[in-house]
């Protein structure tokens, strides 16, 4: 007997691999990533249902609501199926309220999806899924969020007679990899996550900018993972942990003699990377000559080993990371503009903890199930002053210092449950240390209203101070620059806060 067939559109390759293995019985699946792809299909043979994923639209819909359009007048006949966020552009929304378009409205999970979708294409046949179930990168049943971890509640979220509702948040993007998941309820970040996607798929370099434990690194690792370069190596190189006169080495390896301590051949990490993907973090410390070295490999390819003159072709993907933006490096002579505009083509921002607020306890109550398994703690539940406290301290060490957190308080929980006292006092105080973000006032402690508003502006302006000093690497001069005094009003404002004046 002929299985009918159905057309995935999408990108996402987690969808495909659960689509495929759900499906692979009862249809012949066909995946298109694009639209057009989905409508030459359909002029081409006769096509049963339509799948198409929209949830990471960038536009308004107009030109996907023109595509559909086509779609059904070719196959008037066929089960068009749409997916979307919660929040629907209204073309699309249009399309769906006069037609036969149908029509599901962001998930909670990945079971309930399925479900979802089963109950259309086989509205005669009852699915069973486990709603405490969903699928991860690789196949496997994992538990989903549950208990005291989680916070709101999803549209979508069912009541199944053998257990309790769980509370789960559907408006939400996720990018899933073979080991590892980015989830974000940020706008900003999910239209980043879609555009990142997109060009894990293609042979280009990538900048990630964003702050020291934003997630550069494994955002990186997550590229490597959904791009078709999966299965080979992936290597990282922290160019800031390198001496000036190694990296050269440790990029394009060298030969036996080629200087002091070159005791033997040594392949650098262009080639022993093969096919798979280098990670260049901290990429803002590289000196000129080596910058101009990094630019011909992106460029066309080649170098050449220190002390060899056999000319060698890269063949891995890099992935360039830095905490910092690089055109005032530009703007200073530290960094080549040609490079900066080469590596500015694709750049992606990974925006600190706190200007993504809504992942905060999403990502708390994901790192208190990782940890209570690593430690073998039980956690019963998380009280609300516990999750109120994380969310509004500023986290300036972002998403690696709320693991911290999260792992100490786990420890210290005796009594299965979460509280307020489990957080550490500057938690709890609101005393966040430095950013690198010299723009971003942290540090000071909540005020009172008996604290007089001239003790307020001195703690900020001393912290303003000391950030721009950091961001500068305590170049008096600069730092002035940055703030827009003179280097003589510096002096004064750091000897009033008793800031070393020393060079």
């Amino acid at each position: 007997m002929e299985l009918p067939t159905l057309i995935l559109v999408t990108r996402d390759t987690v969808l495909q691999q659960q689509i495929l293995a759900h499906f692979k019985k009862t249809f012949h699946l066909i995946i298109c990533s694009t639209l057009e792809d989905c409508l030459a299909n359909c002029r081409e043979q006769e096509i049963d249902s339509i799948l198409v994923d929209l949830r990471f639209l960038i536009s308004g819909g107009h030109q996907e609501d023109h595509l559909l359009e086509q779609i059904e007048r070719h196959a008037p006949e066929t089960e068009l199926i749409m997916l979307t966020e919660e929040e629907c552009p209204e073309i699309l929304e249009r399309r769906v309220a006069c037609g036969t378009l149908k029509h599901i409205r962001g998930f909670a999970s990945e079971a309930e999806l399925l479900l979802d979708i089963d109950s259309l294409l086989n509205p005669e046949e009852k699915v069973l899924v486990s709603e405490t179930m969903s699928m991860n990168a690789g196949g496997n049943p994992v538990a989903s969020t549950g208990g005291g971890a989680g916070r709101g509640s999803s549209s979508g979220s069912r009541r199944n007679s053998q257990q309790e509702e769980i509370p789960l948040e559907s408006d939400t993007s996720i990018l899933h990899g073979i080991t590892r998941r980015f989830e974000t309820s940020s706008h900003e970040m999910k239209i980043m996550l879609n555009e990142l996607e997109i060009a894990a798929q293609h042979d280009v370099t990538v900048l990630l900018i964003g702050e020291t434990g934003a997630g550069k690194t494994y955002l990186s690792r997550l590229i490597h993972e959904v791009s078709p370069r999966r299965d080979e190596p992936f290597l990282n190189v922290a160019c800031g942990a390198l001496p000036n006169d190694l990296i050269e080495s440790e990029l394009f390896g060298h030969t036996r003699g080629s200087f002091t301590s070159a005791h033997a051949d040594k392949e650098g990490k262009f080639l022993a990377a093969g096919r798979g993907t280098i990670l260049l973090d901290e990429i803002d410390v590289l000196g000129p000559e080596q910058q101009v070295k990094l630019l011909r490999v992106i460029e066309t390819g080649e170098f050449e080993p220190i002390g060899s003159n056999k000319t060698h072709v890269n063949q891995a993907r890099l992935v360039v990371a830095s905490n910092m933006d690089l055109q005032p490096l530009v703007e200073q002579g530290k960094f080549r503009p040609d490079l900066y505009y080469r590596l500015n083509m694709l750049k992606f921002d990974v925006l600190p903890l706190r200007r993504r607020k809504s992942d905060i306890i999403m990502l708390a109550t994901g790192f208190v199930k990782q940890m209570a398994t690593k430690h073998n703690i039980v956690i019963d539940g998380i009280d609300d002053e516990f999750l109120d406290a994380l969310h509004a301290y500023p986290w300036p060490g972002n998403v690696r210092e709320l693991e911290n957190v999260i792992r100490r308080a786990v420890i210290y929980c005796r009594d299965g449950i979460l509280r307020r006292e489990n957080l550490p006092t500057h938690i709890l105080m609101g005393q966040a240390g430095p950013t690198n973000d010299p723009s971003v006032i942290l540090g000071h402690q909540r005020q009172s209203d008996s604290e007089r508003l001239g003790d307020q502006v001195a703690v900020t302006e001393k912290e303003l101070i000391e950030q721009a000093l950091f961001k500068n690497n305590y170049s008096r001069t600069n730092t002035a620059k940055t703030l827009g005094i003179s280097r003589v009003t510096l002096y004064n404002k750091m000897k009033k806060y008793g800031m070393s004046t020393k060079k």
